[in-house]
């Protein structure tokens, strides 16, 4: 018969943490494959200049927090992704992930040239008629 008393636990966590640890590491692996998947299409992808106008911004901001045991202090850090939605000639909606300062410097409405890559936004100039 098996015990299970206090002993269980112990043949049992390192199961458990193999487990954890391999999931991460997948989901690490996955992510980055991703990443490099995505670069290389980029990379790959004429660059494109057409006529668009900016239809929408939006602002994304995620906070992240970590404790650390000694003398419980918190460190706080705050990402914020900036999205920029244009609309082009053909009808077609395509939204970029770009700096704050481009993200600054468009309003809603703007009618210019967007310049990208693949996925990869790289500048608007616009109409100064």
């Amino acid at each position: 018969m098996m015990d299970m008393g206090f002993g269980f636990g112990f043949t049992v966590f390192p199961i458990i943490f193999s487990i954890g640890f391999i999931t991460i590491l997948v989901i690490f692996l996955v992510t980055a494959i991703k990443g490099l998947l995505e670069w290389n299409k980029n990379n790959h992808s004429p660059r494109l200049s057409v006529p668009a106008r900016v239809v929408s911004k939006r602002i994304n901001v995620s906070r992240r927090h970590h404790h650390t045991g000694a003398g419980n202090h918190y460190h706080h850090h705050t990402y914020t992704h900036y999205y920029v939605t244009f609309q082009v000639d053909s009808g077609d909606r395509v939204e970029f992930v770009m700096s704050g300062n481009e993200y600054g410097l468009l309003c809603e409405g703007d009618s210019g040239i967007l310049s990208f890559q693949g996925t990869r936004y790289l500048g608007f100039d616009r109409n100064t008629i």
